[in-house]
């Protein structure tokens, strides 16, 4: 751990790397994994499971006042009333997991009066830790991170996620994703929406949009993407509550404005006035605890 950061961020870095440990081992024999399924295509493993326990015990052991919410074991651990919230993703992408298709993480954020001011994200089949605190910048194992510099939308590469549950607005989702793919550099679906953020934040891709994500898939990459010089909002490009509006747009500023123009007539947020003829497509959310990319 380094002493030059902020405390919480320490704890919360030992906490993703406890549970990075837990998957790894399991990552060695995939197939002897207990699964169980949510719902449809929904799964969760013993992995989730032991990843968040890990996570908690690890959080509530530095701070036992704090409070937590985590995607499998809800609010039932830590203190309701406190100010301070531990926002946790044990394992986001957990079909890619079981699949053994490298391409997951844990997520963990600190939340201080429903405002983030930590932030984890760590990938343990690459051993990269996206860190950041508020105002003080975004980081990949130790070296600032910038979002991507480019200006122009037909040379980004942008990624999303598709639905997969049964009552997902799929014809909707088409249509949007066809007017992204049409306009852009490429389009791609990595399966875990807390790393697509952080990727973000990295540069590593230009934008990333999706909708019906829970708190949980984005806290840690929100604030990434902002403390890495990135936007995050709406298909409107409004930011507000970023935690609790489900629909989530984040890019470096000049692609995601233009962004904005493509997704916004999707926007379940959008109140723009409509020329005759002209149609609104807005992408309904399924109304369940579950997070739209624990696929």
């Amino acid at each position: 751990m380094s002493s030059s950061l902020h405390p919480m961020l320490n704890v919360a870095i030992r906490a993703a790397r406890a549970a990075g440990a837990i998957i790894n081992r399991a990552a060695l024999d995939v197939e002897a994994v207990r699964i169980s399924q949510k719902q449809v295509n929904d799964f969760v493993t013993e992995v989730d499971h032991a990843s968040e326990e890990a996570v908690i015990d690890t959080l509530l052991t530095a701070y036992p006042g704090h409070g937590i919410h985590a995607e499998e074991s809800g609010r039932t651990r830590g203190s309701a009333g406190s100010d301070h919230v531990w926002i946790i993703d044990p394992l986001d992408g957990t079909t890619n997991f079981i699949h053994g298709f490298p391409v997951y993480c844990v997520s963990i954020a600190l939340a201080v009066k429903g405002r983030v001011e930590q932030a984890v994200v760590y990938d343990p089949t690459r051993n990269d830790l996206f860190t950041a605190t508020r105002g003080r910048g975004a980081f990949l194992n130790e070296r600032r991170i910038r979002v991507s510099k480019r200006t122009r939308l037909p040379e980004a590469l942008v990624s999303t996620g598709f639905p997969f549950r049964k009552g997902d607005d799929f014809p909707t989702y088409l249509k949007m994703m066809g007017d992204v793919m049409q306009r852009t550099a490429g389009l791609r679906r990595p399966g875990a929406a807390a790393l697509d953020l952080a990727y973000v934040a990295a540069g590593f891709t230009d934008g990333f949009f999706e909708t019906g994500l829970k708190p949980w898939d984005v806290a840690a990459g929100s604030l990434l993407v902002t403390e890495a010089g990135g936007l995050m909002g709406n298909f409107t490009g409004e930011t507000g509550d970023l935690l609790e509006q489900g629909e989530c747009l984040a890019a470096n500023p000049r692609v995601y404005a233009q962004l904005v123009q493509v997704l916004r007539k999707y926007s379940r947020f959008d109140s723009t006035p409509r020329t005759p003829g002209e149609r609104r497509e807005p992408i309904s959310l399924k109304k369940t605890d579950e997070s739209h990319d624990a696929a």
